[in-house]
Parts: C-alpha cells; sequence; structure tokens
C-alpha cells in the first residue's frame, strides 16, 4: 500500500503504533483493523497540511509576482536563483537575464559591490535580521540608479540551512529631495556659493589640530554696491552679484579652495596647502580685473571693483577669529587706501607695502629732481646680428636710497598717483630727442625708437595729440617712431585706444603688438588694427631657448604664419643667447632682442653699437 501524502516510513509508522494499541488492555480491535483506522486518520492529516502548505506556496509566489518592490532570491552562495519582474524593471533588464548572477555583482560601482556583499556576510556570521543600505545599483543604460535595499535571510529547506534575499525599493527622488535640501543648507541661495554657516565650518576643519602647510583667508567687498542697487533696480543687483560669483569661481577654482558670500555684496575666499603670499596677491589681482570687465545686463554694461584684504599664514598661527580679524582689518585698510585694490596683513609685508606707497609718493618729486633716465634695449635682425633694427626706450629711476628701479617696479605705483602721464611724457620727449640726435649724426643707420606705452598712457584720449606735438617739437616724420601696446592696453574699456593708435599709424608711426598667442594676433583684423610688427614674447620664445620642442616648435610656427598672413614683421625679446636666436631665425623671425645683444644699454652705448653697426656694413 503506498504510503500517504509520499511521507516515506509512515505506513511503518503506523503498523508500529497498531501493534501497541493492540496490546492496550481495553481494545477490541486486531492489529491490522487498528492500521487501517490509523492510517485512514494519518491520510485525513496530511491532506490537510498539503493544501495549506499549497495555498501558502500560491500565496507568496502571488505577493512576489505582484510587489511594487524588487526581489531576488538567491541560493546560499548569494547566486540569483529568482527575480520578481518589479526588479527586472527597475534595473530595466529581463528578469531571466539577472538570474545566474551574484547580488553583488548588481552594484552599479565597484564600491555599491562592496556593499551588498558586506551585507550578504553580516547576514551569514553574525545574529542580525537583516541589513539595510542605500546604494547605487546598475540599469540596463549603463547608469546607476539610487536604490533603499534589504538583504535577509529565509530559511533552507534543511536544518541550519539560509537563502538570502533581496529586497528593492527606488531611492532615486528621496536621495535627490535630500541632496537639494543638504545644497540649500550649506549655499547661499542667490549665487549658488557655499553659504556663511558652511564657510566657517570649513574655516575650523581647515585649522584643525591635523592641519598641515599654509591657509589664506580673503575676503572681497564690492565698492559702491548699492550704486547699482538704487540705480537699476535689486533684480540687476541680483543678477550682478550672481555674474560676480562666476568669475570668483573661475578665478579661484582650485579644488582645495572655498569661495564663499557672507552678506549682501560681501564674499569670502579660503584657500589651503602650499601657499605663498605673491601666489595669493596674483590670485586676488587676477580677480579684481576680472570683476572690471563689463557684465552685459541687457542695454547695460556693468563692470564692478573690489576691495580686498588678504590674510597668508601657517595653519598653526592663531585660530578662526584671528584669521577673519586680521582679514577684516587688511579689508578695512584696503577700503581707506581708496578702494579698488587689495591689502594683505603680514607684519612684514603690510611693512613693504607701506614702503611701496611711499615710493608712489616719491615719484613726481624724484621726476622734477632728475632721478629718472632712459635705458635702451638693443633689437637686431637675426640674420646679420651686425645691423641694428631698433632700439626699445624705458625708464630707470635712480632712487637715493634703493638704487636703481625699473620701470616694472614703480609705474603701478606712477598709476595709484596719478604720475603715470606726466612720466609718459617724459619718456616720449627724451626718446624722441635721442632719435632726432641719432638721425642727424647718422643718417640712414640710426636706428628708430620703440617706445612701449604704460597702459595709462595708452588709454589717455590725448595721445594722438602728445606724440604728434613730441615728433613737432624734435622735426621728426612719424615714421622714425614706433609705439608698442599689449592685448590688455588695446581691450581696456577705459579709453579709446584703438581709434588713437589708428590715428597715429595714419600719420606714419609704425604700431607694434607684444604677442604671447594666437588671441592677440587674431586682434588685428578683428579690430582693422594697423600694425606693422608683431613682437613675440613669454612661453612662445621661452619655449625653444633650450632646446627644439617638438610641441613649442609647432605652436611657433602656427604664430609665425598667421603673422606672416597679416603681414607683419615678426620680432622677438627675451632671446637669450646666440642659439636661441638661431632657432628663432630658422623658425622666420627676422629680429630679436635680449641677453644675447645686450640686457640694456645708456645713451653712449647705444652710440658705441650704431658706429659699430655702421662700420659692419
Amino acid at each position: 500500500m503506498p504510503e500517504p501524502g509520499g511521507a516515506p516510513g509512515l505506513a511503518e509508522v503506523v503498523r508500529r503504533w497498531a501493534v501497541r494499541l493492540a496490546d492496550t488492555d481495553g481494545v477490541g480491535l486486531s492489529a491490522d483493523a487498528l492500521a487501517d483506522v490509523l492510517q485512514g486518520v494519518a491520510r485525513d492529516v496530511l491532506a490537510k497540511v498539503d493544501a495549506g502548505r499549497e495555498a501558502a506556496i500560491r500565496r507568496f509566489s502571488a505577493l512576489y509576482s505582484a510587489a511594487p518592490m524588487g526581489i531576488a532570491l538567491a541560493d546560499p552562495s548569494g547566486e540569483i536563483v529568482e527575480v520578481n519582474a518589479a526588479l527586472g524593471t527597475f534595473l530595466g533588464q529581463k528578469p531571466e537575464d539577472l538570474r545566474g548572477r551574484h547580488i553583488a555583482d548588481l552594484g552599479f560601482s565597484r564600491r555599491d559591490g562592496e556593499r551588498l556583499r558586506a551585507g550578504l556576510e553580516e547576514l551569514e556570521e553574525t545574529d542580525v535580521e537583516h541589513y539595510r543600505e542605500r546604494v547605487r545599483l546598475a540599469h540596463a543604460d549603463d547608469a546607476g540608479t539610487w536604490a533603499d535595499i534589504t538583504l535577509a535571510s529565509l530559511p533552507g529547506d534543511r536544518s541550519g540551512s539560509a537563502y538570502p534575499v533581496l529586497m528593492v525599493l527606488d531611492a532615486n527622488e528621496v536621495h535627490s529631495l535630500q541632496e537639494t535640501l543638504r545644497h540649500q543648507s550649506v549655499h547661499d541661495a542667490l549665487t549658488g556659493l557655499s553659504n556663511g554657516s558652511r564657510f566657517n565650518t570649513m574655516l575650523e576643519a581647515a585649522l584643525s589640530p591635523s592641519a598641515r602647510d599654509q591657509i589664506a583667508l580673503v575676503y572681497l567687498d564690492i565698492d559702491g554696491f548699492k550704486v547699482i542697487n538704487d540705480g537699476l533696480g535689486a533684480g540687476v543687483g541680483d543678477q550682478v552679484l550672481r555674474g560676480i560669483a562666476r568669475k570668483l569661481k573661475d578665478v579661484f577654482a582650485s579644488p582645495d579652495t572655498i569661495v564663499a558670500r557672507l552678506s549682501g555684496d560681501g564674499f569670502a575666499i579660503l584657500l589651503r596647502g602650499k601657499l605663498n603670499p605673491s601666489d595669493v596677491i596674483t590670485l586676488v589681482e587676477r580677480a579684481l580685473e576680472e570683476l572690471g570687465e563689463p557684465i552685459y545686463l541687457g542695454d547695460h554694461g556693468i563692470g564692478v571693483s573690489a576691495s580686498a584684504g588678504i590674510v597668508v599664514r601657517d595653519v598653526t598661527e592663531g585660530g578662526p577669529e584671528d584669521l577673519q580679524r586680521a582679514a577684516e582689518i587688511a579689508l578695512h585698510r584696503a577700503k581707506e587706501a581708496g578702494k579698488a585694490q587689495w591689502m594683505l596683513f603680514d607684519p612684514e609685508l603690510d611693512a613693504r607695502d607701506r614702503a611701496r606707497y611711499r615710493l608712489g609718493a616719491e615719484i613726481a618729486g624724484a621726476l622734477e629732481n632728475g632721478e629718472f633716465s632712459l635705458i635702451y634695449q638693443p633689437t637686431v635682425r637675426l640674420a646679420d646680428h651686425g645691423r641694428l633694427a631698433a632700439v626699445n626706450a624705458a625708464l630707470r629711476w635712480h632712487h637715493p636710497e634703493l638704487g636703481e628701479l625699473d620701470s616694472a617696479e614703480f609705474y603701478p605705483l606712477a598709476d595709484t598717483t596719478g604720475m603715470t602721464i606726466p612720466l609718459g611724457k617724459w619718456l616720449l620727449a627724451r626718446s624722441l630727442a635721442a632719435a632726432a640726435r641719432w638721425r642727424e649724426r647718422y643718417g640712414e643707420a640710426a636706428p628708430e625708437v620703440c617706445v612701449r606705452l604704460p597702459r595709462r598712457l595708452a588709454i589717455e584720449p590725448d595721445l594722438v595729440r602728445l606724440v604728434k606735438d613730441q615728433l613737432d617739437t624734435y622735426r621728426l616724420p612719424a615714421h622714425a617712431l614706433r609705439l608698442c601696446t599689449d592685448s590688455a592696453s588695446l581691450l581696456d574699456p577705459r579709453g579709446e585706444v584703438l581709434e588713437s593708435l589708428s590715428v597715429l599709424s595714419d600719420l606714419g608711426a609704425k604700431l607694434v603688438l607684444t604677442v604671447s598667442g594666437s588671441a592677440d594676433l587674431e586682434l588685428i583684423p578683428a579690430h582693422g588694427l594697423k600694425v606693422q610688427h608683431a613682437v613675440l614674447t613669454g612661453p612662445a620664445v621661452d619655449a625653444v631657448a633650450d632646446s627644439e620642442d617638438e610641441a613649442a616648435a609647432r605652436h611657433l610656427d602656427q604664430l609665425i604664419t598667421r603673422a606672416r598672413e597679416l603681414q607683419l614683421r615678426i620680432g622677438a625679446e627675451g632671446v637669450v643667447d646666440a642659439r636661441h636666436a638661431e632657432r628663432l631665425r630658422a623658425h622666420g623671425v627676422l629680429a630679436a632682442r635680449g641677453p644675447f645683444v645686450a640686457t640694456s644699454a645708456t645713451d653712449d652705448e647705444v652710440d658705441e653699437l650704431i658706429e659699430r653697426h655702421r662700420g659692419q656694413r
């Protein structure tokens, strides 16, 4: 007789109990009869158990299939054996394509996979009932999709065995919302920069006991921002603030830098790492220059100026309050000094800055007392180093205490004190006087004089009259003069440089443009400039000083080819030696100046050069 319900050994159990019951006092049935009765009872019980089990299985299958959450059933090793439709839809894959994969392989990144694997190990090795985590799972479109996952264990068919199950809920919207709320809590709503709360937190972290190297704090305030708000409206003011934020982020783009908006028109920049004051100052000056460029809103081109207070120190020197107080003091001093400038808070540099301003105040008296002189840098033709092509005139200050100062050391101060125009007039007058003397003495052998215009002089509305008056004074033809300028002066919005240079070119003066890249050259056709000479400078020249780097040579060739297309005569400055000069000549540079000829020369030394070069003709 088959065993009821298919349960192995059931008939044997029934017979054993039938024999025992038949041997009991008061039982009037034989062992066989009792066996038939017990068999019927067992069959009824097993039928009910099987029916309940099948119903439970059907209910579980229906729930598993219809569940809105994704579910994956795995074997004890973590290999997926069954996947419901919801998980396939969530991952953009067919359920059958997910079978056979390990649960950890569903992670989008290596880190996500490691989290899933850690969860499986935790379930296996500890008594936890479930493991929950937010991870990214891999989607069929190669993107990651955020999910809240739960790993749990289902009992196996053998005692002590367990089968892992993965349950997945879509967390993309929740994750996005949390990220949005987190961002809003630490960022300024108008500009998107860090807000004051986050900035203070980051400042404290940057000065923690474990911090190393240096820290710099820059407080930056927009000068006269109330004028924009009152004159053009708060809406325009908001747009300007957003434009300022973008410019600051572009300038201060290092990963170790934080830019924040602290107040209406107050900003702060925190820099960390191996810093020195000059590097930070360079960045601040660039930021102030960028802020001066107009932001165009409709018909309005709005430029702003800013004042900045700078602190640079080792992280071990004081806490956040000390650093902030120093930055505030430096900012206050910058505003007191006339705004639109920076001030560095540092004992040594602060004293040096005061000395520089004193130096600027002395320029007027130095000019009157004859402390300035001309210094020249000869330019020779590379095909024949014996022939002078021109001499470049510059100013030198013979300071009674500091010694000889080059123009780069005092021109910025002259801009601050309004002395650039008087210095420029003096430079122009002395240069043309020397040119007239050389033409009278040496005739055609006399070199042309090239005067590099300081930016403040280049944008001077009276530039044409100043030049023409000096040419007339010394009875010089305009073609004896070369006027050199750069792209920054050409694009300076404060003056009519392009119009002035065009008029001077029509008078016969030769225009020279210093060029460090192709963008400088493109200013010539873009603005219809009548430039005759291009002088290569900076990296384009320096890159071939020691060797013939292929990329540098290609860049140099591109510049020279474009200059030739614009019918320019090509020169170079900063040429260090004869081999450097020869490399440039081989690429098509016609003339050059630099240490390979002479670093500088006085009037008398130029006379000697002319005599010597004239004798070699």
